[in-house]
């Protein structure tokens, strides 16, 4: 019998800084960009692949990572990630070739591959059913204030110098890895995997790609890989582009980004429910995309730090408020087969987190206007595929 969430609190905590750990990771590196860039001579391109190759690398470990979850159990799986997260931060820190860096992001990819699904699957293990939505709030939290957050404390932290960021990272990691090796334990018998391995016969990666592409979620997967392009386009160029633009110090970018995130989740925990019932999860995600659009641009027009203070704060909270609407719909869309839902959620996040930096990256070094400028685009582009997103499509989802 599965305990109450209020005494599973201890283990949500520490389930809940894995997560944590691997989207601070993520963003980490954006605020001492500009200081890589000068030591190592690296151009905007390869700053935004580092970012990018990330991503691609947990993309593709994940179905594999996925199985063995399912196979060795999510204890193992999120203790092995955890230990190749803080081993992936340490050669960053360390590493003075290019090349080691690249090494370095693809270690926290595969790591995030482990965790991710790891800490999922736990939850779900241990909440009942009617717990569970609240659980994997939660959840959703620790994503958006670790992704959001991240550049502010890697800031912050490089003040103590350019390398310290990643030696925080590491040491978090490691201290996360020792907690969940004594505190969490097993929620699955070897009987459990073995029968959760025998229902997943016959599926695969390609065949719940495929299933994705339904009209019942492919609009909302879309949107997904908006958001995901649109949040980490802007942020992997920010640092860059105040830097180049305004002279901006770590400090300066982290005071900003995390200004930006309080006043972020403020709002996301405080009106987003409210604003929910009033618009609707249509008009809310529509209203997002305007405003991200907008912001974007306006990005680009703009000087004095007050100004791109508050630019930047609106436009992280649109985002901040776009990812739990666009959550809410998807878990309305299904109520038997959440784990695909959200193993397509986290697909099409990645492949944002993909091009988002890889693009942008390559856009700065034409013009340092242009990623923002094309990040508007694709919001744009999204913004017009929600008009083909007909209210009976939610009605007849929600009747399934």
């Amino acid at each position: 019998m599965k305990k109450p969430l209020k005494e599973q609190k201890t283990v949500l905590l520490i389930l809940l800084s894995n997560i944590f750990i691997v989207f601070l990771g993520v963003g980490l590196i954006i605020p001492v960009m500009p200081s890589f860039m000068n030591i190592m001579h690296l151009s905007g391109q390869t700053m935004g692949y580092l970012v990018a190759v990330f991503a691609f690398a947990q993309l593709l470990m994940s179905p594999l990572a996925g199985r063995w979850i399912d196979t060795y159990g999510r204890k193992k799986m999120i203790v092995i990630g955890l230990i190749l997260f803080s081993i992936s931060e340490l050669i960053f820190g360390l590493g003075t070739h290019v090349s080691v860096l690249y090494l370095s992001r693809i270690l926290g990819g595969i790591s995030g591959a482990f965790i991710m699904p790891g800490v999922t699957a736990f939850v779900a293990d241990i909440t009942s059913v009617e717990e569970r939505p609240k659980a994997m709030g939660y959840i959703s939290a620790a994503i958006s204030i670790g992704f959001i957050i991240g550049p502010g404390i890697g800031g912050f932290i490089a003040e103590l110098g350019v390398r310290a960021p990643f030696y925080f990272a590491a040491g978090f990691a490691l201290i996360t890895c020792i907690s969940s090796i004594f505190i969490l334990k097993e929620p699955l018998t070897k009987q459990q995997l073995l029968e959760i391995n025998q229902l997943k016969k016959g599926t695969s990666f390609v065949t719940d790609l495929k299933r994705s592409l339904h009209p019942q979620y492919i609009i909302a997967f879309i949107i997904v890989f908006v958001l995901a392009f649109g949040l980490s386009a802007y942020e992997t160029v920010f640092s860059l582009f105040s830097d180049h633009k305004f002279g901006f110090t770590p400090k300066d970018i982290a005071t900003v980004i995390t200004i930006s995130a309080i006043f972020g989740v403020v709002v996301q925990v405080f009106l987003f429910g409210k604003m929910v019932d009033i618009l609707g999860e249509k008009k809310l995600i529509q209203l997002c995309l305007i405003a991200g659009v907008f912001f974007a641009v306006v990005s680009t027009m703009i000087s004095g730090y007050v100004a791109i203070l508050l630019v930047t704060s609106f436009i992280f909270l649109a985002f901040d408020l776009l990812r739990p609407a666009l959550t809410t719909y998807l878990s309305k869309t299904t109520e038997k087969e959440q784990g695909f839902v959200a193993g397509m959620n986290s697909t099409y996040t990645s492949l944002g987190n993909i091009v988002g930096p890889a693009l942008s990256g390559i856009l700065f070094d034409v013009n340092i206007n242009y990623p923002y400028l094309f990040a508007a685009v694709i919001m744009l582009i999204g913004l017009v595929i929600t008009i083909m997103w007909k209210e009976k499509q939610l009605a007849s989802s929600l009747a399934k």
